[in-house]
């Protein structure tokens, strides 16, 4: 892809499935709280980051163009 990310996590939203944790192991973990943050607040765009955000159940993660903060996403509408 080339680009980069920034990459958020709504903590208020967030229910510590963890499955983005396991969709993209090293770029997500989960705290003591069972809440999910970003390894890094920016990182590469990868297919594991995107799968991990499109698959969160309450949709925490969202994911934008570093530089730009287009929204990559959700997509705008």
């Amino acid at each position: 892809m080339g680009d980069r990310w920034q990459v958020r996590v709504d903590r208020g939203v967030c229910i510590g499935s963890g499955m983005c944790a396991a969709t993209a192991p090293g770029h997500f973990r989960l705290d003591t709280a069972r809440q999910s943050h970003p390894s890094t607040p920016e990182t590469d765009a990868t297919e594991p980051v995107l799968a991990a955000a499109e698959g969160c159940p309450v949709e925490a993660i969202t994911l934008a163009l570093a530089g730009s903060g287009e929204a990559v996403f959700p997509p705008e509408e």
